[in-house]
């Protein structure tokens, strides 16, 4: 039972970890005060926002590290990474030291580096203390990492709320302050034996508990973000933040309790395990061999119900003919045959369906992170910069709910069964409406929150979700590689999109010129409309590409549930 707790412990300081090291999502936070220090334009600060997404591409040195070197050790690497890319940065800004802008763009590559590694050592932490529930503490821990950019404005408005560079300072101290407190949960990991059934039940409870507090913190989150207060009132809301991320902390009594909870909670939720990564060992192989004994067709209605257990539950699936009338050479080529078939490199990208994916993510999620690399521009832009700590706190804290909610279908799961590259074409609908609203609004304040919130949602989802995808759709023992190949897309669309807003912006400068020091500043709707546009329009095309991917796998989906519900029917 002491090993039970010790795990909950760890998950704890996982949470804590991502919860304070999300620290690209602060970048619009200082960005026009670096630009202004550094003298340079829009298009040379897109490549310092770029540079941080780049470090993504070294993100395969932290589990190189962590063949030759004990956890605790590549966790403090990360957080001296940090420190010194983040502290020499602020160094910068405080115009203590000057730098050259190349060894400036190194800095914050460093920076991005940093932030993989942190990622890297929550997931073998989950990876080793919740192997059968694994998913689901994924998803919770990375959702997390959503809500950093909130923690640190508020962390930011309680010391100093006039101060842009105070962003710097604090992204290099709290991670390295987060991985001391972190370290004697980890330093004391249990050796866990396998959990029998019921103790997994037990564990699934817990972790909807676990998801009920992320949300309520969330709440919190956003609605301080709407109270104008001085420093005195903003140390006390962030006290009751820091309250909220040590309140999961209570869960060994959860543990201790666990006959109480089954009595009164568990009964009426059917929590069977881990349902977040739909495609497990188990399931998958008995996925084989059914398949193998089962036609290519089955079931001609819109659903089938099936009975199990005395509940009922409703598969969405479609009509056959619907299939051969709509696109049909480009619905039946190459198309997936089952759920988590491996896909070695070289087979994945000769997939039609890995493309279709990856365009989605590369129109969707790195839109909206991109767009938020910008919101402080876009704020300065319609005269409010003072507005810029709240947008930001918004974007953080509906990405976060987008990521909390990402988990949510396998929790309906046991009623309505979709498939998940369904979830996520839904998930991408509030991107393009977003923009054509920011496009057609001008300048108005209400807007631009309502549509910072909808990018926020919507990319939040498509960050956790697609772990999920990428394993059911090429295998759950090659996602590790796969995964990494799809976010190749992040400093890719980073580059490409802000590039494209920095030329539209410095291009509108001469018609609406303000000099703020010696930098130039373009003021009002013209500097950003045409980039609404143009992302709003590239969005569009990430949906369709997610719907087209819907309908090429939504029978791969429907079939390997079908097969699911089968076997435990007989």
């Amino acid at each position: 039972m002491a090993g039970q707790s010790r795990k909950w412990m760890i998950l704890v300081a996982t949470i804590w970890i991502q919860a304070f090291t999300g620290t690209n999502f602060d970048f619009s936070a200082y960005s026009s005060e670096l630009k202004t220090v550094l003298g340079v334009s829009q298009v040379q600060l897109n490549y310092l926002a770029t540079a941080s997404d780049l470090g993504k591409l070294f993100g395969w040195s932290s589990g190189l590290a962590l063949m030759y070197m004990p956890l605790w050790v590549v966790m403090f690497m990360s957080a001296f990474m940090g420190f010194f890319a983040y502290g020499l940065q602020w160094l910068v800004i405080r115009s203590i030291i000057t730098l050259p802008y190349f060894l400036v763009f190194l800095l914050c590559l460093l920076a991005g580096c940093s932030i993989c590694w942190f990622n890297t050592v929550c997931f073998v932490l989950c990876t080793q203390n919740f192997p059968a529930n694994r998913p689901l503490a994924i998803s919770l821990t990375v959702s997390f990492n959503g809500v950093s950019a909130a923690l640190y404005a508020l962390a930011a408005d309680a010391i100093n709320p006039s101060s842009d560079s105070l962003y710097l300072l604090l992204n290099a101290v709290i991670p390295l302050l987060t991985s001391i407190v972190a370290l004697p949960p980890i330093l004391r990991q249990p050796s866990l034996d396998p959990l029998p059934p019921d103790a997994v039940r037990r564990d699934s409870l817990i972790f909807l508990i676990l998801n009920f507090l992320a949300v309520l913190t969330g709440v919190y989150l956003l609605l301080i973000s709407s109270i104008s207060s001085n420093a005195t009132t903003s140390r006390l809301l962030f006290s009751g933040a820091i309250f909220l991320l040590v309140l999961p902390i209570c869960i060994p009594g959860v543990v201790y309790a666990k006959n109480w909870f089954r009595r009164t909670v568990n009964s009426s939720f059917r929590l069977d395990g881990s349902g977040f990564i739909l495609v497990d060992a188990d399931d998958l192989e008995l996925h084989k061999e059914l398949i193998t004994r089962s036609g290519s067709g089955y079931g001609n209605g819109i659903s089938d119900i099936i009975k199990s257990n005395g509940s009922t539950h409703e598969i969405v699936r479609y009509n056959s003919v619907e299939r051969e009338s709509c696109c049909e050479k480009l619905m039946g080529k190459d198309q997936l045959v089952m759920l988590g078939e491996e896909h070695r490199a070289r087979m994945l990208v000769r997939r039609l369906d890995f493309w279709l994916y990856y365009i989605a993510y590369f129109c969707g999620g790195t839109i909206g992170l991109v767009y938020s690399n910008n919101l402080g521009q876009i704020a300065q832009s319609l005269g409010n910069s003072s507005d810029t700590s709240a947008l930001i706190t918004i974007y953080s804290a509906f990405s976060y709910f987008g990521r909390l909610l990402s988990a949510a279908p396998d929790y309906m799961r046991a009623k309505v069964y979709f498939a998940r590259t369904g979830w996520l074409s839904i998930a991408l609908l509030p991107t393009p409406v977003a923009f054509f609203l920011l496009a057609a609004s001008g300048s108005s304040g209400s807007i631009l929150h309502a549509s910072t919130a909808l990018v926020g949602l919507s990319s939040g989802f498509i960050f956790a979700a697609a772990v999920s995808i990428t394993s059911e759709l090429f295998g759950p023992n090659s996602v590790g590689v796969n995964h990494n190949i799809l976010i190749t897309n992040i400093p890719i669309g980073s580059l490409v999109y802000g590039m494209l807003a920095a030329i539209i912006y410095d291009a509108n400068i001469g018609s609406s010129l303000r000099m703020v020091t010696d930098t130039a500043v373009c003021m009002g709707t013209r500097c950003y409309f045409l980039t609404f546009v143009l992302w709003g329009s590239l969005s569009v095309i990430g949906l369709v590409c997610s719907v087209l991917l819907f309908l090429r796998t939504r029978h791969a989906y429907d079939r390997f549930e079908h097969n699911r519900i089968s076997s435990q029917l007989y």
